[in-house]
Order: C-alpha cells, then structure tokens, then sequence
C-alpha cells in the first residue's frame, strides 16, 4: 500500500518548510520530501544571515512585508528561537529608487526618515554614502538555517512527516490526487502537491504547468572582517549601484567578528540547480573588494571567507504562487524571498484549502500576460 496524506511538500528549504509549518498548524496531514540532507547548502536556503526590511519600490510588496514580520514573530513564539535581529535597514543609491521608497513607505505609514550623505556617514561612522540615505528601524536579518529548522520542528510536533534523502522522479495526476513516485521506486499518495522545490521546480513542473521562464544563477557572497569589531552594529543596506550591492551582519557564519556578509543582486553566473560549480568568479571577488575599498572603509578589504548560493528568478521578478488542478508552484524567488518565508507558507496553504490564496501579480497567468 502507498502512503497516503492530504499534503505532500516537495523541498525542504525555507519555502517549502514554511508550508509545512501553515499546513499543520491548520491540520491537514503533512509529508514534506527533501532530495538533500538537512541543512545542506545545495539550494537558496542555508546560512545565517538574509536581510529583512519593510523598504520597497512596490506598494504590494511593502504591503506584504507587514504581515511577514507579524508571522515571524509567531514562528519566533512558537519555536522558542529568536530568528530576527533588527538592526535597522537602510536604503541609498539611485534617485529613482529612493524617492520611490519612501513614496511607499510613507503610503503605507512604515516608520522611516531621509538623512543626507553627510548625517548617515555620521551616524555609521565606516560607511560612505550618497545622495538621500532612507534609514527604517524595522529591519535587520533573519537567521535562514536557523529558520528552516524552526519551521520543520513546528510541522513535525503537529504530526508532519519529514523525510530526508528522497528524491521525487516524477509527478502523475489522477482523480483522488497525486501520485509521487520516488527515486527508489515508493510511491506516494497524496490529495494535493506542492512543489517548493527553487532551482529544481523546473525539472518537475515544466512539463506540466505554464511556467514562466525560471533562470537559475549561481551567486556568490563575501564576509569581510570589521576593522573596528566593538564598534556599534551597522544597519542591513541596499545600495542602488552597479550590479545591486547589498550588505549585512553575517551573524555565525560573520564568526566572532560579525563580518560583513556583501554580495551583487545582478552578479549572478546562468546554471543549473544540479550544475553549479560552487567557485566564487574572480572577477565577482575583486569587484567586491573594490566595493569595499570606495564605500565601506570601515571594513579590511581582504575577504575572511566566500561561498555561493542560487537564485531562481522569474522575468518579472514577482513571486511564482499558484495552483493548477492538485498540483501547487510555490516559488517566492528572484533573490528578495526569504524575508517573506512565513507568509508564503500561509499563502500556499490557502491554496490547498480554498482560502484567498496569493496576490494576483503571483499567479501563471500574470507571469504571461503582465501585472493587470
């Protein structure tokens, strides 16, 4: 006999954890199906820091973010685990942009103030900036590993299934559901499916759903030791420039020094989800430092450590939610996500539960035809 559940998530990184977490808490029987280990460091999902913020250029995703924080609270509750470190985020760069995020982060009442270059420069001393600086308190970092495994041992105290070191081969609707045949030949049965699976969705789902073209890129990040560790902690930052530059508190994976972790929005190599090489480019690595040597003197311009990690971005940017028969995409991607991860566990199983499900701007339809 197959196993039979009501739903089965396929992946185990922070979007498919988080469905796994929303779905149990709301009772339905829960299998989640993870290739890799757990805690591996083959997807989107692994390390210590990724910066949450409320400052968007769109009115819908700063929307969106209230909500998530109110759900990372509760996951924070729930696990006992403080995921969060609010440091504060700040925004600069083109004027585009800035006046564009605090158009919406006034629209939407989010606390916030405009500094000039000098006042920020002031106020963080070790960073160089220019033009308006957008500063708001409520952002900082969220501990992704940390978060992924919040996420499982919730859903797992609630009756979900974990099961590591299974990996899908295939999909087969039918009438009851789906059935899920495993690489050692299990099946399993299961009323709904969704497939939160990052840079290998594609694999899975392409020949069954209208998915919009998924770009798989390897990208690479850098710590970069402060050369005043006492200092005071400096803010998440956004620096509308060049390729995108970000930059954050690294938290365990900073060390005891809490190096810098940096890294390019834009910067990323084409590749696959089973093809990536896991080599940091050079020409990425002396970038960065020259990055570091013009705005960020605060900081040794030699690299402590680098690693990579993928994106899967959709031509839009916009996040991929929706349902087709049984069968649910879950892929909240294009490097801006992870803050979001609680939410879209609760938007997924709407999904599965005939709930109100995903803004519009989610759906495969919009993914062809365009924000309406």
């Amino acid at each position: 006999m197959s196993e039979r559940v009501e739903l089965a998530v396929i992946g185990g990184g922070l979007m498919g954890a988080a469905t796994a977490w929303a779905a149990s808490r709301r009772g339905l029987s829960v299998l989640l199906l993870e290739q890799f280990d757990p805690g591996h460091h083959r997807g989107s999902s692994h390390g210590s820091a990724r910066i949450v913020r409320r400052a968007y250029d769109d009115a819908m995703y700063t929307r969106l973010t209230g909500r998530a924080f109110e759900l990372w609270r509760e996951l924070e509750f729930d696990s006992g685990v403080p995921l969060l470190r609010m440091l504060g985020g700040v925004d600069f760069g083109a004027r585009s942009y800035v006046d564009a995020v605090a158009g919406q982060l006034s629209a939407a009442t989010v606390e916030h103030e405009v500094l000039d270059a000098r006042e920020a420069e002031r106020r963080w001393p070790g960073m160089v900036f220019e033009g308006p600086v957008i500063h708001h308190p409520q952002a900082g970092t969220v501990d992704a590993a940390a978060a992924v495994t919040a996420f499982l041992d919730g859903a797992e105290r609630r009756g979900a299934t974990l099961r590591f070191s299974t990996t899908v081969r295939s999909l087969e609707e039918g009438p009851g559901g789906v059935r899920i045949l495993l690489d050692d030949g299990e099946t399993v049965e299961a009323g709904q499916v969704v497939v939160a699976a990052g840079g290998w969705t594609a694999e899975l789902l392409g020949d069954r759903l209208p998915l919009p073209a998924l770009t798989v890129t390897q990208q690479d990040a850098f710590h970069f030791p402060r050369l005043d560790e006492a200092a005071g902690a400096w803010p998440s930052v956004i620096h509308e420039h060049g390729n995108g530059v970000y930059h954050l508190a690294g938290g365990r994976d900073g060390g005891p020094g809490d190096d810098r972790k940096i890294g390019e929005h834009y910067g990323g190599r084409r590749t696959t989800a089973t093809g990536r090489d896991g080599i940091v480019t050079p020409e990425t690595r002396q970038r960065t430092i020259e990055y570091v040597k013009r705005w960020l003197p605060g900081l040794d311009p030699t690299p402590r450590t680098e690693t990579t990690c993928l994106y899967t971005t959709t031509p839009s940017e916009d996040f991929l939610l929706d349902r087709v028969g049984a069968l649910i995409v879950c892929s909240p991607c294009s490097g801006h996500g992870a803050k979001f991860a609680p939410l879209i566990g609760e938007l997924t199983a709407d999904l599965a539960t005939g709930g109100e499900g995903p803004p519009a701007p989610f759906l495969l339809g919009a993914h062809t035809t365009g924000r309406s």
